[in-house]
């Protein structure tokens, strides 16, 4: 029966030290608008070019703590004249406790994760800001960060397999 006990505490031992991943805090770190070209824009037709830039950096700023910052920028110009019509730029970040990762794991966690956390806060702003323009309404579609992550991991391959082959001689 002892031994029962004991390897149910084991177990229990190796569940709490799993992967950990907890939001502590999300919050707006910069955001901009810049529409320079109104209220002219406004008398031609809306066929509206989209821009859409997505980035993400991740720093730690405690033990098991990171701060993670995506960046949205849209820059909107419309097609027949080229006239901009609006810039708008979010850095949506959050703190999350993580822990219990390594590697390859931890960076998926930092790139993948926790930018999709942050994406629908990122959105929304967006969407409230070039409705505050009184521009048409800007759904943005989600992101497939994981798609991005192995994009990034398939680059980091083909770069290392370039590196590795030897040079040749003419």
């Amino acid at each position: 029966m002892s031994e029962q006990n004991q390897t149910v505490a084991n177990e229990t031992q190796e569940q709490q030290t799993e992967a950990v991943l907890q939001i502590q805090r999300i919050y707006v770190k910069d955001v901009s608008f810049e529409a320079p070209n109104l209220p002219h824009i406004f008398q031609q037709e809306w066929r509206p070019q989209l821009g859409l830039d997505i980035n993400s950096e991740a720093t730690e700023v405690g033990e098991n703590l990171y701060e993670v910052t995506l960046t949205i920028s849209v820059e909107t110009t419309l097609e027949e004249s080229g006239d901009l019509a609006f810039i708008c730029e979010v850095k949506q970040s959050g703190v999350f406790t993580i822990s219990g990762l390594e590697g390859i794991q931890m960076t998926h966690c930092l790139t993948s994760q926790c930018p999709n956390m942050l994406f629908p806060y990122a959105r929304e702003l967006i969407a409230s800001l070039v409705n505050r323009g009184t521009f048409p309404p800007l759904n943005l579609s989600p992101v497939n960060f994981d798609a991005l992550f192995m994009e990034y991991l398939e680059r980091q391959q083909a770069e290392q397999a370039q590196d590795e082959k030897p040079e040749t001689v003419n």
